[in-house]
Formats: structure tokens, sequence, C-alpha cells
């Protein structure tokens, strides 16, 4: 489902582009940090588990980068990646992401990254769309946002 974006209360990518000003970039170092610190928490769980986790490396990186991603965006509208590079993801209404959007959110981004082509498709539509928007955003109506322009 595509959320229609002509009810939006976003702020508008014409005529107010310093919120969206190098989102994309933005986003993808945010991604790379988050990375990091899951790699960092999954190295705890492994040594928490005498190693044994390495027999179900796989699952145990996914509760975990899920966990994380939900918790940071639940409490803040944004992981500790996107807080360092200053940027923060917003709901239709311009509000932040609450508990529930936060699943959401996390959920379609976990079906994006699990399948090559949509994440490959993910990429493309945040560097094409005004918005900077992914296929998660896309379809929960979500963007992210510079944080310095909400204030």
């Amino acid at each position: 489902m595509y959320f229609d974006q002509t009810h939006s209360q976003l702020p508008d990518p014409v005529r107010q582009r310093e919120f969206y000003d190098s989102v994309a970039l933005k986003r993808g170092l945010a991604w790379l940090i988050d990375t990091v610190i899951v790699a960092g928490l999954v190295l705890v769980a492994l040594v928490f588990t005498a190693f044994l986790g390495l027999f179900v490396f796989f699952a145990l990186w996914l509760v975990i980068s899920f966990g994380y991603r939900v918790a940071t965006i639940a409490s803040g509208s944004a992981t500790w990646g996107m807080r360092l590079m200053a940027i923060e993801l917003r709901d239709w209404r311009g509000q932040r992401l609450g508990a529930g959007q936060a699943l959401l959110h996390t959920l379609g981004y976990t079906l994006s990254v699990s399948m090559a082509p949509l994440q490959v498709v993910s990429i493309v539509c945040m560097l094409a769309t005004e918005r900077g928007q992914g296929l998660t955003d896309l379809a929960l109506g979500t963007a992210a946002l510079n944080r310095r322009a909400l204030d």
C-alpha cells in the first residue's frame, strides 16, 4: 500500500528544502554507524552465550538489530546513528514516531534489507524522491528530516 502524500503535513520539499538537504547521505552514514553498534551488541551477546550464539548467528543478529531499531526509534524517533547524523523520522503529520510506528518502520526496513532487490529499490527511492523516502517511508508516510531545521 502506497501512502497518499497529498494530505501529508511534512515540510514541503520544494519550499522548505533545508529539512531534506543531504538526508540521503546522512541516512547512509547513520546506517553504517548503526551496523557497527549492532555488531558490538552481537559480539557482547556472543560472549554472554559462551559463543553458542555462533550456531544461530544470523538469527541473533536479526533479533538484536530489530530490537535495537525499535527501541531507539520509539524512544527518540531516530536510531543512535541517525541522532549522530542529526536526522530524525517523522510521520505524515510531522510528529515523532511512537512505539507502534517504530515497530512497523523497523519491520519494513527488515523486510527490505532481507531481499536485495527491495533494498536496491529503497535506496534508489531515497536518492530520487523529493523527500528522500525509502520504500518503508513511502508505505508509512514517514520521512527523515534534518533535526536542525526542526528547531
